[in-house]
């Protein structure tokens, strides 16, 4: 027990960065478009997300959503930039694998507080769960570096007539979701670094006459 502190700690942090991870992939505050048309985004403010796009309108062009109008991507929507369906299928992967480097590790402490001693039931799950929290902090990296790099270049998005959003924002910044992001890759990352630095205590036998 005493060898896996640090692997405890970072199972802690691994739970924290995989919570955050599913908290960045459902927020649809990606990217904050300032829009300079008010006619129907009425705030002129547009929330750009991974899976919608919505913003305040006073004017009842969805019935279903009162003040806040919601349009959901399809995937077969053509116009959804390279760095919008990458991160849809990255942070599937990575909550995917955050959640098989958890199992991973709660099976390798729940060895270790039982007082298991066979090293093969210990030491590799440790060091599976740090390649999955490894792998899952750098498929949440690489899209919030693409979308951040997107944002930063101010790139625009040819929306359809449907969703009622300009093409190019007058100005666009970083939401919530990026730094929930980049928090979560730091955490996830540092659990696979503890993870990995897991050595199975050698114990020696001194017999004395």
């Amino acid at each position: 027990v005493s060898a896996s502190h640090l692997q405890l700690a970072a199972f802690a942090l691994g739970t924290i960065g995989w919570i955050l991870c599913t908290v960045s992939m459902g927020t649809v505050e990606w990217r904050v478009w300032h829009v300079d048309n008010t006619t129907i985004i009425s705030s002129g403010i547009a929330w750009v997300g991974i899976w919608k796009v919505c913003f305040i309108s006073y004017l009842h062009v969805s019935p279903g959503y009162r003040e806040q109008f919601c349009h959901k991507f399809n995937s077969y929507d053509s116009f959804v930039p390279h760095e919008i369906f990458a991160a849809q299928g990255l942070l599937l992967v990575a909550m995917f694998m955050g959640l098989l480097g958890l199992a991973a590790t709660i099976f390798a402490l729940r060895n270790v507080y039982m007082g298991i001693t066979h090293k093969t039931l210990i030491t590799p799950f440790f060091l599976v769960g740090g390649f999955f929290y490894i792998f899952a902090g750098l498929c949440i990296l690489i899209p919030v570096s693409w979308n951040f790099y997107s944002i930063t270049h101010n790139q625009s998005i040819a929306f359809p007539p449907s969703y009622y959003m300009p093409s190019s924002p007058v100005a666009q910044e970083a939401g919530a979701a990026i730094p929930v992001g980049i928090v979560a890759v730091i955490l996830l990352l540092l659990s696979g670094t503890f993870s990995l630095l897991y050595r199975f205590p050698v114990t020696t036998n001194i017999i004395t006459k």
